[in-house]
C-alpha cells in the first residue's frame, strides 16, 4: 500500500476568476481514488501548529500570518489572498508533508497531494507560497532525531529560491534545483546544487541531465530520506513553464527519481509542486503520474 496524504482544507477559496488553480488539489484526490491508488482512503495529517512553522520561519512572519496581519506588500509577493481560508490550507500542507514523510520513512514511500511551497523564504512568502512545508517538515524530523540527512530534489520548473534560504545553514538538509534558468523567481537564492536549463528543453536532454547529475549526488551524500518536488509546470501547456516535457516525459521523471531512491533504500516522500493553466483535470492528471510512479515500483 502506498499511504497517500490528504486534507480537505488543502483546496482553499479564492476570489473567482483567480489565475491559481486551486481547485487541482481536490481533482487530484478524487482522480487517485478513482484509479484505485487510495482503496483505503487518504491519511489525514494534523495541520502545523504555530511552533513547528515557526521552525523553519521567522516567529514573526508565522505570527502575522496565523492572526492575518500580514503587510499588504507580503501578500502582493505571494499572489494569494491570506485569508482564513489560504491559512488553513497553508497549514495543512506543511502539517501533511510532515505527515507524508514520516510514513515514508516507516514505509519506504510516501506522498503528500499538496506541498511543494518552495518560494516561501524564511521572513516571507512569495509566488503562491506561504509556508515551505518541504523546509519545515526537514527541520521538524532533524530536530527530533528521526534524520541526519535530507536530500531535496526539487524538479519542479521554478528554481527553488525559499527552500534554498530556509536550509541554508543546514548542510545535512542538501538542496537540488533542476530549473528553467530564464524564469521565475528573477534573484534567486543559491542553493547547495542549482542546475539552469535552457528554454525549450525537452524530455530526452531533460532526463540525460536527470540521469547524469542525480545518482552520483544520492550516492555520495547518502540521504537518509529523499523529498521529491514533483512539479509538473515543466509541461509544455503550462501557462508558467518555459520548458517542453511531454506527459510520458514526466512519467520517465517520476519512474526514475522513484527508482533510483527505491534502489537505494533511501526512503522518499513526494509533494506535488506547480502545476498551471485552466484546464484543472489536464493539471491534475500530470500531478497524479508521481503516485502512480511510486505504486508502480511500491
Amino acid at each position: 500500500m502506498l499511504p497517500i496524504v490528504f486534507h480537505p482544507a488543502y483546496e482553499a477559496a479564492l476570489p473567482e476568476g483567480h489565475r491559481f488553480p486551486m481547485r487541482k488539489y481536490g481533482r487530484l484526490a478524487e482522480i487517485l481514488a478513482e484509479r484505485g491508488l487510495a482503496p483505503d482512503g487518504f491519511v489525514t495529517p494534523e495541520p502545523a501548529d504555530a511552533a513547528l512553522l515557526s521552525g523553519a520561519h521567522d516567529p514573526a512572519y508565522v505570527e502575522a500570518v496565523l492572526t492575518g496581519q500580514v503587510p499588504r506588500a507580503v501578500e502582493r509577493a505571494i499572489g494569494l489572498p491570506v485569508t482564513e481560508s489560504v491559512v488553513a490550507r497553508s497549514r495543512a500542507s506543511s502539517g501533511g508533508t510532515l505527515c507524508a514523510a514520516r510514513l515514508a520513512l516507516k514505509h519506504g514511500l510516501a506522498g503528500s497531494t499538496a506541498g511543494g511551497s518552495h518560494h516561501a523564504r524564511r521572513a516571507g512568502g512569495a509566488g503562491f507560497c506561504v509556508f515551505n512545508d518541504v523546509a519545515v517538515a526537514s527541520l521538524a524530523l532533524k530536530r527530533e532525531g528521526r534524520i541526519r540527512r535530507a536530500l531535496i530534489v526539487d524538479l519542479d520548473v521554478h528554481q527553488g529560491d525559499g527552500t534554498a534560504d530556509c536550509l541554508a545553514r543546514e548542510p545535512d538538509l542538501f538542496t537540488l534545483s533542476i530549473h528553467c534558468e530564464r524564469n521565475y523567481p528573477i534573484d534567486k537564492v543559491p542553493g547547495d546544487l542549482d542546475i539552469g536549463l535552457p528554454d525549450g528543453l525537452g524530455d530526452a536532454e531533460y532526463l540525460a541531465v536527470l540521469a547524469a547529475r542525480l545518482p552520483p549526488l544520492v550516492e555520495g551524500f547518502s540521504p537518509d530520506l529523499i523529498f521529491f518536488n514533483a512539479g509538473v509546470d515543466p509541461h509544455r501547456d503550462d501557462r508558467l513553464g518555459r520548458l517542453d516535457l511531454t506527459d510520458d516525459g514526466l512519467l520517465a521523471r517520476d519512474r526514475f527519481v522513484v527508482g533510483l531512491a527505491k534502489s537505494k533504500k533511501v526512503p522518499l516522500c513526494s509533494v506535488v509542486g506547480g502545476g498551471y493553466g485552466s484546464d484543472v483535470d489536464a493539471i491534475a492528471a500530470r500531478h497524479a503520474l508521481v503516485f502512480e510512479a511510486m505504486a508502480g515500483l511500491a
